[in-house]
């Protein structure tokens, strides 16, 4: 009888300590947000933007003058030649649309591929982060509030960026982050 309690208490621990589980949860807005390659990425691709749209604002210029400067002269042209140059206008109108629509086309898809990159380290991090901490599941939040509770002490939001931009930025940035925390 004592063999059989004790066989029974054995399988009642080990079921117990199977299914305590360790979990947390990261704030998936915050990381992205806060996160120092991200910041990086957005202000190169926010200058990238910025200088494609003063190339494309100046050539536009010059085709604004250029249909200024035909509809001073139009009176004074015949009409095949308003014809031929109203076509002349038309098509260059349709190109610097073209060109404007391909420049915007480019650069989101390159803003895309960078920042599904970062995401995806940041996710293979958060995975290698929770084998080494021995967590069962770490649960993304965001704004959509997928995590409507979590007990204090869970999120590890806090921990997961300060090692990530101590990757990406080196020691002075956890330097810079624990000055700012103090």
């Amino acid at each position: 009888m004592i063999r059989r309690f004790i066989g029974v208490a054995a399988v009642a621990i080990m079921m117990v300590s199977c299914n305590e589980q360790k979990t947390a949860y990261v704030d998936t807005t915050k990381i992205i947000q806060e996160y120092k390659e991200m910041k990086d990425v957005e202000a190169e691709f926010t200058s990238k933007s910025d200088s494609v749209r003063k190339q494309l604002d100046s050539v536009a210029r010059d085709f604004q003058q250029e249909v200024q400067a035909y509809q001073s002269e139009m009176n004074s042209m015949s009409d095949a030649q308003r014809q031929a140059k109203e076509q002349e206008l038309m098509q260059k109108q349709q190109m610097l649309q073209q060109q404007q629509q391909m420049q915007s086309n480019m650069l989101r898809e390159q803003s895309t591929a960078v920042m599904d990159s970062i995401v995806t380290r940041i996710k293979d991090y958060v995975k290698e982060y929770g084998k080494e901490n021995n967590y069962t599941y770490i649960f993304g939040s965001n704004e959509s509030a997928n995590i409507m509770y979590a007990e204090e002490g869970l999120d590890i939001t806090q921990d997961i960026l300060k090692e990530l931009n101590a990757k990406y930025g080196g020691d002075e940035a956890v330097e810079a982050e624990t000055t700012e925390e103090e």
